[in-house]
């Protein structure tokens, strides 16, 4: 019993009274530590003291620790410390050979004591502890590995502490050496996100996907690239050379050069050169990035009309490349199997200024497909229009998309035309330069100018209807200026604007329902000027506008209800013992059971 008794005596009670407080970074009020308070011993029992120098950073397995919950990061005490030796790096510190203001650990301030010149002293100046401190009366023996120390508080109270780390530890001690042996392991450990090239982090896909730039090789200069189809920025649509190629991406782009010197641009501008359009191989898959001396990954950019060199002959730039028309066939996951280029070319004046606007086009089609077939003009649906593709028109035997004005940066009218797309309300405008012409030439150049070179006859029906069959297109209704409309006499008639009317409606199921074109007329506005009189220019619109005529069904019904009648004096026998009043009740129950029956054999009729 005694024995149990004195091992009791071994073992550190822990036990957090509610006057436990945080401590503050100096001694706190009232509370004066004594030399009797630092060091061994303390009422009933003793204390056990270590130096800093020989702290235990972490409590030490298989030893009883006592301590509170309450953790403060500073330390009871006078503050007499001296602060230097124990900070090595002197965080704010940042103003070399001046004192900055409130850095605890500036060796320029030449303060032995700062507190008793700051007011307070900046993170990271002082030394941060954490001490844990429970009323002295509670403890009977310690046997922390950690440095202890007791002080009285304002209040008279006895408090034990605790230094539960090495303050040393808070701070900078040696700065961490990189060397060529564990880099590596410190990049993997603490490295993020890096910025290298794909080639380099991961192998090519084995085959091409819709979207994917277009692999080149140039064998001259052992160089990989991208197949690149220049696109027009900004408001003046400036070439943007970097603009790759996707594959199965049949697109077209046009955009603008303009030269400082054409003199030396001529010959040394690769963008006027057809040369440089096809002087590379283009890699059928992606994987041929791993193999480029293997020719069956290469494709030979074939030349289909021939081109010529530039030229500077006098004043004059010849065979400068105005036109770039590739055309990719394809083979699924096997890649392209064809490349072939044709080009347009143009002769430039040099003179200051001088700007080249240049068109590029990229079809793809399947390899081994027919040329007749691949120049068929996609379709705007199947068979319903789809919104946003365009309306189908039809010239003759010849289908195109129906078009409408396009101004340039100026405002005058563009060679270049929009196209009038499905269920898409739009209006456009420029102003066309008049040449002095009779009446019938200028009235043509306006109507061919409105509603294109050639005027439309027919509107596609469908989205997907055949030139070959007439059935699949509606005629477009067409009304042109009048003459004695205007009661003019001696003046010329012209148009000055196009409204083009289409009326469209859904056919078929509602869970699927297609789009299709009812009708469509040209409706032109028209005003007198006299042929005396000098007009210069004109300004022209067009108007497009869809009018959606579906006429919608009844929405469904439920479906029909048994409508049950009975006979009119179906009531009257229960009316007439219901009157009865209290006799009905001395009286047989026959009515109400024949109720019950009728009541039971209807619920079994409405069941079945």
């Amino acid at each position: 019993m005694c024995t149990s008794q004195l091992a009791l005596l071994q073992v550190f009670f822990l036990m957090v009274p509610e006057g436990v407080w945080p401590q503050s970074s100096s001694s706190p009020s009232g509370a004066v530590p004594t030399p009797s308070d630092v060091g061994p011993g303390s009422s009933g029992g003793t204390l056990q003291s270590s130096l800093e120098g020989s702290e235990t950073p972490w409590p030490v397995p298989g030893i009883s620790t006592v301590g509170p919950t309450v953790v403060t990061h500073s330390a009871p005490g006078n503050g007499t410390i001296d602060l230097f030796p124990v900070l090595p790096i002197c965080v704010c510190d940042l103003t070399p050979g001046t004192c900055d203001v409130n850095c605890c650990c500036d060796k320029d301030c030449y303060l032995p004591h700062p507190r008793t010149v700051f007011s307070f002293c900046l993170p990271g100046s002082v030394r941060s502890s954490s001490w844990m401190c429970v009323d002295d009366s509670l403890i009977f023996r310690s046997n922390s590995p950690f440095p202890s120390r007791v002080f009285m508080d304002s209040s008279g109270i006895r408090q034990f502490c605790v230094h539960v780390n090495n303050s040393k530890l808070n701070y900078f001690q040696k700065l961490q050496k990189v060397n060529a042996t564990h880099f590596e392991a410190l990049a993997t450990e603490f490295g993020g996100g890096s910025f290298t090239s794909t080639f380099q982090t991961q192998s090519p896909p084995p085959h091409y996907r819709a979207g994917d730039p277009i692999l080149t090789y140039f064998p001259k200069w052992s160089v990989i690239s991208l197949l690149r189809q220049p696109g027009g920025i900004g408001a003046g649509g400036l070439c943007a050379e970097s603009n790759p190629a996707g594959f199965l991406e049949s697109k077209s782009t046009t955009c603008a050069r303009f030269f400082k010197n054409l003199t030396s641009s001529c010959t040394l501008d690769p963008a006027l050169n057809a040369a440089s359009y096809y002087n590379f191989t283009v890699l059928k898959v992606p994987k041929g990035v791993t193999d480029l001396q293997n020719m069956k990954f290469q494709v030979p950019v074939t030349l289909v009309s021939q081109a010529g060199s530039p030229l500077l002959s006098g004043n004059t730039c010849q065979n400068v490349v105005s036109q770039v028309i590739y055309e990719i066939e394809t083979n699924g996951t096997f890649g392209i199997q064809k490349v072939s280029v044709s080009f347009g070319q143009t002769n430039l004046t040099v003179e200051p200024g001088t700007s080249l606007q240049q068109h590029f086009l990229i079809r793809f089609r399947a390899f081994q497909q027919s040329t007749t077939a691949s120049l068929t003009g996609p379709r705007s649906g199947n068979p319903g229009y789809v919104f946003g593709k365009p309306l189908l028109a039809l010239t003759g035997d010849v289908s195109d998309s129906m078009t409408l004005l396009q101004s340039q940066g100026d405002g005058i009218c563009s060679v270049k035309r929009h196209e009038v797309q499905f269920g898409v309300n739009a209006v456009s405008g420029c102003k066309l330069r008049l040449e002095k012409v009779d009446c019938s030439h200028l009235q043509q150049e306006i109507y061919e100018t409105l509603h294109g070179k050639t005027s439309p006859e027919y509107v596609a029906i469908f989205g997907n209807a055949d030139p070959a069959q007439k059935r699949e297109w509606t005629r477009i209704l067409s009304r042109n200026c009048s003459v004695s409309a205007m009661h003019c006499i001696s003046c010329c008639v012209i148009p000055v604007s196009l409204e083009i009317q289409v009326l469209w409606a859904y056919v078929g199921l509602q869970s699927n329902p297609q789009a299709h074109v009812s009708g469509a007329r040209f409706l032109y506005q028209c005003q007198s000027i006299k042929d005396s009189q000098q007009v210069t220019e004109v300004t022209l619109t067009t108007v497009v506008t869809f009018v959606d005529i579906t006429q919608k069904p009844e929405p469904p019904r439920g479906q029909p209800r048994i409508d049950w009648k009975l006979p009119f004096d179906f009531f009257f026998p229960f009316k007439v013992v219901f009157s009865r009043g209290v006799d009905f009740q001395k009286g047989p129950a026959s009515p109400i059971l024949i109720l019950c029956l009728i009541v039971l054999g209807v619920l079994k009729l409405e069941t079945k």
